[in-house]
């Protein structure tokens, strides 16, 4: 015969004080002391788990809860080692190097903000870093701004809107991945649902450089000798062929007709190791150092070319990739399920969120309800990746079981932490794309147009209904049973 346990209810203040922990070690640890998360949020878990033993639950409950939660999100946790992987095959492929070479030959200083936009999206997209595409594409358009006397307050807001518009979009980001990881949705569905804010920004955005430049001075300067030079030694290094594109085309394919996302980008990654071989002249320990530890320029064995010469965007734009550069995401990603495995052992979210959406009575005000969520989490911890996971974690049985798709849950994190970031002064980001621009983080938010219509547009879409995925009554129930099947332990607890 099952034993049977008596545990204790929670009460708001013990439901609270794991987040409220992790809220504020990350706050002071993280921002002010420059503490790496990982253990803030350990530490976070313990004190859950000290309230979940205090409520009568088990230790072996514990365990059984993290280790679902875990299981549950394995597949997403396997697609970000595989982008990983992917990012590496396709630098030494010189797929991704080739679009960095043709997105820098488009640049019209006449038509400065609007290029700026689109070429480092286009760059972001490829790259999956926002990061990179700004530290990299983005100064080179600062140095045309500077040439040609642009607002320079635009040109940094223009390059960072489209930076973050690749780090929504792009499968390669870890971003984009983890809302998927974090809502339970195919990444790739979770990427077309994203369009619907998404795009609209991008039009908006692009709407507003386009009157900008037109009523600028407009006047024409030479692009950049920085410019000219990574270009000249992409093109000196790498052979294209419109072999090159297959790679992406592969993804682009796939995604359309829905085919399982592991087999297609180990599929998209094989055919650019064979680009490696065949086209670039790598060995077959390059290509596999590459998608292991990431590409590096020491690989390169062209006649005059020494990497220890070029200019240093080079190697901070093309060494990167490989599945070891996912590990450090990977361990943020397991030390927060853990987290939200142990503190959902005791029904803590169940009561703080039941209490959040009583003034959420439609599917407009749930929305507004996670943009708020979203917009406090990122605000407060400065973390985009966590901003990401918990409130996934929090929200989304809520969704389901109003018949709201989590992928509209995803969409809605992503549009008021991910791209939100940037344009906060004290995140990370937003200190990186200060510095790295040479604008301040007040100054380019105005510019930085896509960053913060897309909340404008959740919202609005939330209270007309537009956009909005539904469940179908089989969907909600299979979702249901998921969910319930996750929380199931061995040990049966009587209340």
């Amino acid at each position: 015969m099952t034993k049977t346990r008596k545990v204790k209810q929670p009460t708001m203040f013990l439901a609270l004080l794991p987040i409220l922990t992790m809220v504020l070690s990350l706050s002071f640890g993280y921002v002010f002391f420059e503490l790496p998360p990982e253990p803030l949020i350990i530490l976070s878990t313990i004190v859950a788990g000290i309230v979940a033993i205090y409520l009568g639950y088990s230790y072996q409950d514990i365990l059984d809860s993290v280790s679902g939660k875990i299981a549950k999100t394995m597949p997403a946790i396997m697609i970000l080692i595989i982008v990983g992987l992917m990012i590496g095959a396709w630098m030494v492929g010189g797929t991704i190097p080739m679009m960095i070479y043709y997105g820098l030959k488009i640049i019209n200083p006449q038509f400065l903000l609007i290029t700026a936009f689109i070429v480092t999206a286009i760059v972001s997209v490829c790259t999956g870093t926002s990061w990179g595409s700004a530290g990299t594409i983005g100064v080179a358009f600062m140095g045309v701004g500077a040439g040609m006397d642009a607002n320079l307050a635009a040109v940094a807001g223009a390059v960072v809107a489209g930076a973050y518009f690749g780090d929504k979009l792009s499968p390669l980001s870890d971003t984009t991945n983890i809302a998927a990881l974090a809502t339970g949705v195919n990444l790739y569905e979770h990427i077309a649902h994203l369009l619907y804010t998404t795009l609209p920004s991008f039009i908006v955005a692009a709407v507003v450089y386009v009157i900008a430049g037109l009523n600028s001075s407009g006047a024409n300067v030479e692009i950049p000798e920085k410019v000219g030079v990574i270009t000249d030694t992409l093109h000196s290094v790498f052979q294209w062929n419109i072999l090159l594109i297959v790679p992406i085309l592969i993804v682009l394919i796939g995604s359309i007709w829905k085919k399982p996302t592991i087999p297609v980008m180990l599929f998209s990654a094989i055919f650019a190791m064979g680009n490696a071989l065949v086209f670039q002249g790598f060995s077959l320990n390059d290509v596999v150092t590459s998608v292991v530890n990431g590409f590096n320029l020491s690989m390169i064995n062209v006649a005059g070319f020494d990497p220890n010469t070029v200019i240093e965007d080079i190697p901070k734009l093309l060494n990167r990739g490989g599945m070891n550069s996912m590990m450090g995401t990977l361990l943020i990603c397991f030390c927060a399920i853990t987290f939200a495995g142990t503190i959902s052992v005791t029904k803590s979210l169940d009561l703080i969120i039941n209490k959040m959406l009583k003034f959420a009575r439609s599917t407009g005000s749930l929305i507004v309800t996670t943009i708020v969520t979203g917009l406090t989490m990122i605000g407060v911890t400065s973390n985009g990746q966590i901003s990401i996971l918990m409130p996934g974690e929090m929200l989304r049985e809520s969704y389901i079981k109003r018949g709201v798709h989590p992928k509209t849950l995803g969409r809605t994190i992503e549009d008021s932490a991910t791209i939100i970031e940037p344009i906060l002064p004290w995140t990370a980001a937003g200190a990186y794309m200060a510095g790295t621009l040479g604008v301040a983080t007040v100054d380019y938010l105005p510019w930085a147009v896509l960053c913060w219509t897309g909340i404008i547009f959740a919202t609005l879409w939330g209270f007309t209904g537009f956009g909005i995925a539904k469940l179908t009554p089989a969907e909600q129930q299979q979702m249901s049973d998921e969910l319930e099947e996750t929380e199931d332990h061995p040990n049966k607890i009587a209340n």
